[in-house]
């Protein structure tokens, strides 16, 4: 599995500890082992930039999810499909500021926006109410998995 982790957001952002997490949630969700998956990190403008050009949207946001061969998770019976899983853009930054008003701090934050944005990436979507309780239901999940493989 290629991941590669960038750090171009002037944080000090362990990319060694995000791609380890990207790593488990792929695994998780049996993701073939050969696909790839680029974590960019940024700053606020870097972000606002790209959410006003692929997003129509005015300002910052947290996480940008760009998916490329639209690759979905292998279900046990099957086997899954090699390729590009795409790109995620997240904004330390903005995870910092999130994590504090959620009272879980910046790390714990940028491990749900990677979370999330792998999630994005493998087609799951949380506009529908059915939709938000199945994907933060497997965000929370796949979290607590994580968080309990972790030394403390």
């Amino acid at each position: 599995m290629s991941i590669e982790v960038l750090d171009e957001s002037g944080r000090d952002l362990d990319v060694r500890h995000l791609a380890s997490l990207s790593r488990f949630v792929l695994d998780k969700m049996r993701v073939h082992p050969l696909a790839e998956l680029c974590i960019k990190a940024v700053d606020e403008e870097t972000i606002a930039g790209l959410n006003a050009q692929w997003m129509d949207k005015e300002g910052v946001t947290d996480v940008l999810a760009f998916p490329m061969d639209e690759l979905r998770p292998g279900l046990v019976n099957e086997e899954p499909e090699e390729g590009v899983l795409g790109d995620l853009v997240l904004c330390p930054a903005v995870a910092e500021r999130q994590g504090e008003t959620a009272g879980h701090g910046a790390l714990a934050e940028v491990e749900l926006l990677t979370v999330h944005g792998i999630l994005h990436l493998l087609g799951y979507d949380h506009a529908e109410p059915e939709e938000k309780a199945e994907m933060f239901g497997l965000q929370d999940r796949l979290l607590a998995e994580w968080r309990a493989l972790e030394p403390q």
